[in-house]
């Protein structure tokens, strides 16, 4: 078994945290991860917030209906979507683009048709979600960073995203959230689900081979 199989045998949902911090290079490995996900055209039309102050996780908590991982977890991550893809979206980007690569924006100028062709033709919803759907690509790398640095995870959509959206002030930054992901180390003693086996469809029922 591969050390990246191993370690998604070892991580669960993780239903309740001890509250121990995890260190500082532990999160920035994750982070560094979700920052390499891919997303469509590497637009990456979301933000990440990384909340780490207790008082602020405690505001958030009702919003989640009072799960634990969100105060007992070390960090939470919120998962946040553009409410709108604009020109200045891509524009941004292209800028991005060019000076990363060394090459004239003027030398873009195919790929932001591109780019906001499509986004300029769909509705602000419908940008929105295409948007939330990159942010589940990012979300999935989240999660196996974390396996692979012994971090347990709690992906979550059990929350309401309009309160949440006003306690953390999103939509000024024109974003909305989509989902979480709590961030800690399990308690045994307390969570009976880190005892559990895990339980997936069979390789032969789950993968169609043609």
């Amino acid at each position: 078994m591969s050390t990246l199989t191993k370690q998604l045998e070892w991580r669960y949902a993780t239903k309740r945290m001890n509250g121990q911090t995890i260190p500082q290079e532990k999160i920035d490995n994750i982070l560094e991860a979700i920052r390499l996900a891919p997303s469509s055209y590497g637009l990456t039309p979301y933000s990440i917030l990384v909340i780490k102050d207790p008082e602020l996780r405690k505001k958030i908590q009702p919003t989640a209906y009072m799960q634990p991982q969100i105060v007992e977890g070390s960090h939470l991550l919120v998962f946040a979507a553009l409410d709108n893809v604009t020109e200045k979206n891509v524009d941004d980007y292209m800028s991005l683009v060019s000076t990363t690569r060394g090459v004239p924006v003027s030398a873009l100028a195919d790929f932001k048709k591109m780019i906001w062709g499509g986004a300029s033709t769909r509705s602000a919803a419908d940008n929105f979600t295409w948007a939330a759907k990159q942010v589940y690509i990012a979300l999935g790398a989240g999660i196996v960073a974390a396996a692979l640095e012994e971090v347990d995870s709690t992906p979550m959509e059990g929350f309401d995203p309009a309160k949440l959206d006003e306690v953390l002030g999103l939509k000024a930054k024109g974003l909305k959230s989509v989902v979480m992901l709590a961030l800690g180390y399990r308690d045994i003693a307390n969570d009976a689900s880190a005892s559990y086996k895990k339980v997936r469809r069979s390789t032969k029922d789950l993968f169609i081979q043609m």
